[in-house]
């Protein structure tokens, strides 16, 4: 199956138009940015082509560089760096390290090709040259065996690092060796701290910014360096800086709201997002879309979804997540039984306008939606039934609720256990298991309260509040994703069923771990102002009312709670 060329006609009412019409500009010029690396070569064409290949390679877009390399290579026949671009743009990288046989075998081709022209290279480039030779296989080898031949990759290019400390391209590519080596694994889950080999990266990378700071590819790596650490504010230089460096690259233009939504700057997020997709937009119109490229391009308008999302804009979150869903019918069969594992990613994401539903608390819009996933989107299928589960309960619609609860508990099973990345599927299907469970007793708490049952209304929030903290340790433990999985923090609702039970002081750590983790965000600022004021903290209370109202995208639509589906239940502490 492929994934369709998706045309971005998004139609966003937040759209910054300057910003997007300068994009625009720049893309109809062929803006590649400032990276230039002078090699061997008699062909001014064949220099630009490199550097073009170059920049792709830099915004992970391998197949788009190959291209370009192997246009530099048939503009000079002796150039063996263009050789080099096409062999080192076919091998492992940070988001797609697993071979496949055509790309091993590409790569070896094209550097028994660099290794004819070797004579016509500088002591640098054949240096080069003779490191990537360690990464290469005729045919490919298995899990171990590629393990080892891309370790004596990175050793070999540490051995030129050390020798070359002022090269910034030899220090780029030693710091992207070494991640490709434990590609999103550069942090111990839940504590976020440093495996061991993550320091290097990220001082090796912080020298060549040192060197060159507007270097794409440094950049780039800097930001995956760091994001997922306990810190990832310290990349906002990065970001700053990456941000319109490349204006032809959606995904370079996209890449700064990994660090903005880290750090609460919401509307940065937004607008990156919108150039990134206006980028796309050009680079659509005018090339044959590499099927992994698609879903970069999906990627930039999920992270838009959370950002949005985050900050109260609810009608660009759902307009955003509705696009995610244009052409996907194409992704697959009509009656599809799995959906294609080089795409399986994309499952995880699809559910995005159920989210952006049960999020802004349109419950019937929820039940009604005619956007159902198709079978072989097993995970969105979960997540589907689920919210529809907690869209019933909130309605006090109990039997319905029941049913799609245990709907979505048996798409759960369906889920084969060598799904790929199994480990970030199984973690959100248990933060969306407990989470649902837990949202459903809280709804039956509120109807037995209404009932004037007390003693069942507790019995009911204690088993809310114990399947929402599981959630949250599931939620915690998860291996770091941009964005979450879920797009909406369980604490949110925890933070509503701990005020629900009278236990203020409980309500203000989750809201505070909750700004921790997603500073600035509108929801836990204003769970914050209700924690404070029902601990009579009127002057705190007060300032982070004020940092709600300061964030808020929607002004039309206040929120009285951090989680929709109970915005009344503590109404005379929520009110101002």
């Amino acid at each position: 199956m492929q994934l369709p060329s998706l045309p971005r006609l998004l139609a966003i009412t937040l759209v910054v138009v300057a910003g997007q019409q300068i994009a625009n500009e720049a893309l109809a010029a062929g803006d590649y940015g400032p990276f230039h690396w002078e090699i061997t070569t008699t062909s001014a064409e064949a220099q630009r082509r490199f550097d073009e290949g170059m920049t792709w390679m830099h915004a992970f877009d391998h197949d788009e560089a190959i291209r370009s390399f192997e246009a530099a290579a048939k503009l000079d026949e002796d150039c063996a760096m263009a050789w080099w671009g096409v062999s080192i743009a076919s091998g492992p990288q940070y988001n797609h390290p697993v071979m496949t046989e055509e790309r091993t075998k590409r790569a070896w081709n094209a550097m028994q090709e660099a290794q004819k022209r070797i004579d016509h290279t500088t002591p640098v480039e054949r240096a080069l040259i003779e490191a990537l030779r360690h990464r290469n296989a005729e045919t490919e080898p298995d899990t171990e065996g590629r393990a080892k031949l891309n370790q004596a990759y990175a050793d070999a290019m540490g051995e030129l690092w050390n020798i070359h400390y002022n090269d910034p391209n030899i220090g780029a590519l030693y710091a992207e060796a070494r991640m490709v080596l434990k590609p999103w694994q550069l942090y111990v889950n839940g504590d976020r701290t440093p495996v061991e080999g993550t320091e290097e990266i990220v001082s090796t990378l912080e020298r060549v910014l040192a060197l060159a700071p507007n270097h794409p590819g440094a950049l780039h790596l800097y930001i995956h360096a760091v994001e997922p650490s306990q810190q990832p504010a310290r990349a906002l230089f990065a970001a700053d800086r990456l941000g319109g460096l490349v204006p032809i690259s959606g995904h370079l233009n996209h890449m700064p709201s990994h660090i903005y939504v880290l750090t609460g700057q919401w509307e940065d997020a937004i607008t990156r997002n919108e150039v990134a997709m206006a980028a796309d937009d050009r680079y659509q119109e005018s090339n044959d879309v590499p099927e992994v490229q698609n879903g970069y391009i999906i990627h930039n308008t999920h992270m838009l979804v959370f950002a949005a999302s985050m900050c109260g804009r609810e009608k660009e979150a759902m307009a955003a997540a509705r696009h995610m869903w244009k052409d996907f019918d194409d992704l697959v069969d009509e009656e599809p039984d799995e959906i294609d594992p080089e795409l399986a990613y994309l499952d995880r994401l699809m559910c995005c306008v159920y989210d952006v539903q049960k999020r802004f608390g349109r419950w019937q819009q929820l039940i009604d939606e005619e956007q159902v996933p198709p079978d072989g989107l097993v995970v969105t299928r979960a997540i589907w039934h689920a919210n529809r589960a907690i869209a019933y309960a909130v309605l006090k619609d109990f039997d319905n609720a029941e049913e799609e609860y245990q709907a979505s508990l048996a798409a759960m099973d369906e889920v084969p256990s060598d799904y790929p990345e199994i480990d970030r599927v199984n973690s959100l299907l248990n933060v969306t298991r407990h989470f649902a469970a837990g949202e459903i007793e809280l709804q039956k708490s509120l109807a037995e309260e209404a009932k004037k049952n007390p003693a069942a209304a507790q019995e009911h929030l204690d088993l809310a509040i114990e399947s929402l903290e599981k959630a949250v340790e599931f939620e915690d433990a998860a291996r770091y994703g941009e964005p979450p999985e879920p797009t909406q923090p369980v604490r949110h609702t925890l933070g509503v069923a701990y005020l629900k039970a009278g236990r203020f002081i409980d309500a203000e750590r989750v809201y505070r771990e909750d700004l921790a983790e997603w500073p600035n965000n509108g929801w836990s600022l204003k769970g914050l102002s209700v924690a404070l004021k029902a601990q009579n903290k009127t002057a705190q209370a007060h300032e982070a009312d004020e940092q709600y109202q300061a964030v808020w995208g929607n002004p039309d639509h206040p929120i009285m709670s951090s989680c929709l589906c109970v915005e009344e239940c503590c109404s005379h502490l929520m009110k101002p």
